[in-house]
């Protein structure tokens, strides 16, 4: 797809509109409802969904078809960061009227950040083809990985933080309490970062651990980079709102983890047919509509066998759970 450099440059200022207006709507801390929520994840997918169709219109349905499945598969591996996001949440003790801001400021810095590991992507794409072979490999390794871990239970119950993050706090130093939504104080005369700062710098930065796994599974669906940074922005874009909508029922995707290793996995074969095939090899090609049918059935199976797991577990603790009034079992009526 030949995308102009106006092109790019009127598609970056929609987006910092929208993000604009976002960020307008939201400036007043409060505590953001389910219906708040609701509506604006319908309005952030409505306009996803309509530059699909634009991309239709306008560039053919090869384009479109490789947006709305890279756009899918983003949205679907950001919903596991939401579950990060939770513990960075609970670690750091946001409040929740503060919390809306933390999440579109942290977005915020991992769309920047994502926006460069894109660009390095592309480029080293465009120049050295046999990286088609590493990128398949290491999303194959991360799918076995996520497997592993799901089978095994093993869960991260707390947030480490990391090493850069650890830098900066001893760099500039850290207040000991939230100053409503200020990002730096003076304390004892020293110019310091608030908590609050600090937490939009781990949701910025976590993701970007987040996006060595996303930006190859993009690039296995698409090598277009106009593609891969507006489905990750409107991935990330309406993160926000989706933290607060589904961040009590994300516990009950127990089997997203297989979903997710399932739709990696997938990509990774993707990604090492089309490295042999740009060599020459005689391999069949994965096309877009296939690939989009498959990412589209794997969530929906594991949304459905996740709430058919949870309803399944809700009552057999029903079960095991004695009700006020009964009579333990080895009592004898006299």
């Amino acid at each position: 797809m030949d995308v102009s450099m106006a092109l790019w440059a009127l598609t970056v200022a929609g987006l910092a509109a929208l993000i604009a207006v976002d960020f307008f709507i939201g400036r007043k801390p409060h505590d953001v409802s389910i219906k708040e929520a609701g509506i604006w994840t319908v309005v952030w997918v409505t306009l996803a969904c309509l530059f699909g169709l634009g991309l239709l219109v306008f560039a053919g349905g090869q384009p479109a078809g490789e947006f709305f499945a890279g756009f899918i598969t983003e949205k679907s591996l950001s919903v596991d960061n939401l579950f990060v996001f939770v513990l960075i949440m609970a670690k750091f003790a946001v409040p929740s009227p503060y919390q809306q801001r933390v999440l579109l400021i942290g977005v915020l810095i991992a769309l920047v950040l994502r926006a460069v590991f894109i660009a390095a992507g592309a480029a080293i794409l465009a120049n050295f083809s046999w990286v088609f072979y590493l990128f398949g490999a290491f999303l194959i390794w991360t799918a076995w990985k996520l497997i592993q871990e799901a089978r095994s239970g093993a869960a991260d119950e707390e947030y480490e933080e990391n090493k850069v993050l650890k830098v900066v706090e001893r760099r500039f130093g850290v207040a000991d309490r939230y100053h409503g939504t200020k990002l730096w104080i003076r304390q004892h005369g020293k110019r310091v970062m608030t908590p609050m700062l600090v937490v939009m710098l781990a949701i910025g930065t976590t993701d970007v651990l987040f996006a060595l796994d996303s930006i190859p599974a993009i690039f296995g669906l698409t090598q277009d980079p106009y593609i891969v940074f507006t489905a990750n922005a409107f991935a990330l874009m309406g993160l926000r709102q989706l933290y607060f909508l589904i961040g009590g029922l994300l516990k009950k995707l127990v089997h997203l983890s297989y979903g997710l290793s399932v739709i990696l996995g997938f990509i990774g074969v993707k990604l090492v047919l089309h490295a042999l095939h740009e060599t020459g090899a005689h391999v069949p090609q994965i096309s877009i509509p296939v690939s989009l049918g498959v990412i589209c059935s794997v969530l929906i199976v594991t949304t459905l066998t996740s709430l058919a797991a949870g309803r399944k577990q809700a009552a057999a603790q029903e079960v095991r759970t004695p009700q006020a009034g009964d009579a333990p079992k080895d009592s004898v009526d006299v």
